[in-house]
Order: structure tokens, then sequence, then C-alpha cells
């Protein structure tokens, strides 16, 4: 059970599908992580509804009979939000709401609402504002009724309270001047990118709240905002590491999610260009998470989406002190032992012996356990990339008494 804070969450209902791509186990998966995306938005799930079928209705994505069964508990239970886990068409959309006659949102909306909250400088929320305007823009028929109905709470922030009595052509302006606005902005970061030399550039990259954070806080004794919660981080923060006399400049990047809205990959733009100009990627994981080589999956597919998978890469396991796995009685016959019974050593055997001693590291970065061996590592990479950049760099020979430093 998500652990609540002494507020007030809006009652909401989640909505998915099981279909011949997605396993009624992969949809209590999605479900889970939907469950914790609206705890992390304000919202709290009373009900889950879910329904087989071959493909989505075009209408009103589950079949007449579930949306009765949603509506009549939705009455029933006085439920404000209905969140659905996959993107609605604006059809879909108009059609839901008209029946529902309550607020509809989809993961995308729910996805860009989160950010429009933890967006803190102007360049993050013009980013979230170009993403939520692009996506309200084909919406616009179908959302103001509800608009009107419902005044704040999850997704309301941003565009969607200001602009309600906007046109298409108003939002086609907006979208217009923010996208030059950001032009302006990623040429000044480009700028900065530029101006921090040839320093060997490190990102921490992975999926969101795996503790990228917590682990940029340890290894630069910096002050970067953690929570328990999704998409904790927003914007980018770069710091100047030394290791062994050995700088580098560390990057926290946005943490990457399943069926991330492409509106946020068109947007953050810039924010991803500090992984893809980064030399190394630490590529963070949540041994501790159930699904995590699901995560692994959706890192990477982002990662060749952004034309930055053929990077040089260190995978660090991380939460090793959250870890737990369920044994099995060695008398046990009838139960059949799955990954979810691996200790830590077993999966060592698995595929991450594949990934190579010098890629794969197993850290707790809230204990600060194995450190010593993730810094050691990091530095052994660093050094590797700074020697090709600078082959006569004294801190890297000290021995070499004539050496010339080219710095």
């Amino acid at each position: 059970m998500l652990e609540k804070e002494n507020i007030n969450f809006e009652k909401t209902v989640i909505v998915g599908i099981i279909t011949q791509s997605q396993s009624e186990e992969k949809l209590t998966e999605y479900l889970d992580e939907l469950e914790f995306l609206t705890f992390t938005a304000g919202g709290e799930v009373i009900k889950r509804f879910s329904q087989k079928m071959e493909r989505p209705n075009p209408k009103t994505f589950v079949g007449t009979g579930k949306m009765e069964e949603i509506h009549t508990y939705i009455a029933e239970h006085g439920v404000s939000t209905v969140i659905f886990d996959d993107e609605l068409s604006p059809s879909q959309q108009k059609n839901i709401t008209r029946l529902l006659n309550c607020k509809v949102l989809d993961r995308t909306n729910l996805i860009l609402d989160i950010f429009a909250q933890r967006a803190e400088t102007s360049y993050a929320r013009t980013q979230v504002e170009l993403a939520q305007c692009q996506y309200l823009l084909p919406r616009l028929s179908g959302m103001w009724t509800h608009l009107e109905r419902q005044k704040g709470g999850i997704g309301m922030r941003g565009p969607g309270e200001t602009e309600i009595e906007t046109d298409r052509r108003i939002v086609r302006d907006r979208i217009s001047l923010l996208k030059d606005k950001i032009k302006v902005i990623d040429k000044q970061m480009s700028v900065q990118r530029g101006n921090r030399g040839a320093m060997v550039r490190v990102a921490l990259v992975g999926y969101t709240n795996v503790g990228k954070s917590t682990l940029m806080n340890v290894i630069s004794k910096s002050e970067v905002f953690v929570e328990n919660k999704l998409f904790a981080t927003l914007d980018t923060t770069v710091r100047k590491v030394v290791i062994k006399n050995l700088p580098f400049l560390l990057s926290d990047t946005v943490g990457f999610i399943r069926k991330l809205p492409t509106q946020l990959v068109d947007s953050f733009k810039s924010t991803l260009d500090e992984v893809r100009e980064a030399d190394l990627l630490l590529h963070v994981v949540d041994i501790s998470h159930q699904d995590f080589e699901d995560h692994i999956e959706s890192v990477n597919q982002i990662l060749s989406d952004i034309k930055s998978d053929g990077k040089p890469t260190i995978m660090v396991f991380n939460k090793i002190d959250a870890y737990k796995h369920l044994t099995i009685d060695q008398d046990d016959l009838m139960t059949e032992k799955t990954t979810k019974h691996y200790t830590l050593e077993e999966w060592k055997q698995t595929w991450m012996s594949n990934v190579g001693a010098k890629n794969a590291l197993f850290i707790s970065a809230v204990n600060k356990e194995n450190f010593e061996e993730f810094r050691e590592r990091v530095y052994e990479a660093v050094r590797e990339i700074h020697i090709t950049r600078f082959p006569y760099n004294k801190f890297l020979y000290p021995d070499y008494k004539d050496a010339v430093d080219k710095e």
C-alpha cells in the first residue's frame, strides 16, 4: 500500500484492458504503476476496472457493459476522476466524458500533469506547457465541457485552467511562441555545454524513482531533491565531481517511464541532449522492483530512440538493501521456482554475467554499500575516456616527469 500524507486526495478509479499483446499479469504491472502515478499527482485509487478485449473499442475504449459498470460505481462512490492506462483518442475522450459525466484522463495527460507540478525552472515550465498544448490541440472540441465543470486538481494544471476560452488558432499561436522560446534557451544551453570545456561527461539515466538523485547527492555531495514519488527530479542537474584528482561532469536527468508521451520526448529535447552528449552512461536500476527487467528494456528503447544506445555504459543495480526474494522450502515440489525466488547471487549468474564484470555494479546509494567499488569503477571508466582525450595528462601519469599538460 502507498503511504498517504495528511492531505485531501481526489477519489479516482483506473481502467485498463487485457489484449493479445498485453496479458493480465502485464496489465496488473501497468495498473500498479498507474496507481503510483495517480498518487504522485494527488489522487487516491479506490477501484480498478479491467476488461479482456481483442482491441480497444474505437468509441469508448472499453465495451458498453463495462462503461455502464464504471458509471454506476463512480456515481455511487462520488468519484471525481477516471484515468485510463493508455492514451485515448480525442473522440474516445469526448465520448467517455459525455457518458461518465466526470473528469476523464489518460496516462499521457496524467504524466503531463505530474510534470507540471514538478517543473521548477522557467525552462522546465516552458517545456511542459509546450507538451500540454500539443496534447490539448486535437482535443479542444471535446475538452471544454468537462473543463468548465471541473476546477483544479489532477490534469487541470498548466494551460488547461487558463486557456479554457481559447480556440485552436490561439493554441497554435501559443505552441509557436513556446517553440521559439525553447529554441532560444536551447541555444543558450548548447553554449553552456560548450563552455564546460573538454571534461568527460557522465550522465545518470534510468527509470523514474530508481534512486538517481540519491546517487547524485552521494557522489557529488550536492543537495538534489529526493522523494519517493515518480518524477521527483525534472530539471537536469550538472555537478563537477572529482575522484582521485580526476575531474568530470555528472548530470542527473529526468527519469524515463513506460509509454512515455511523445510530446515530452519532443519538448524535452535539450534535457535529453545531456544524455546524447555524454561520454559515459550510468544506467541506474532499482533491482528491488519486481519489474526491473522491463524497466531496463524501456530505458534502452528510449536511449535507442534518441540515438544514445551505443555509448559506454555501466549498469548500476541500486537498492540492494531493499531487495527481497521469496524463499522456497526444499521439500516443496509444487511451487515452481521463478525469478521472484532468485537471490542476488543467483541473479548475477543470469544474463547479468554477460554484461561483464566491469560493467555491472550492485550497490545501495542510501547505505553507501559497495560504494568504494562503485567509485573505483567509475574512476577507471572516466580515466579510460580521459586518456584518449589527454594522452599526456600529468594527473593520470604522475611518474611521467616531462609530460606536457595539454589541458
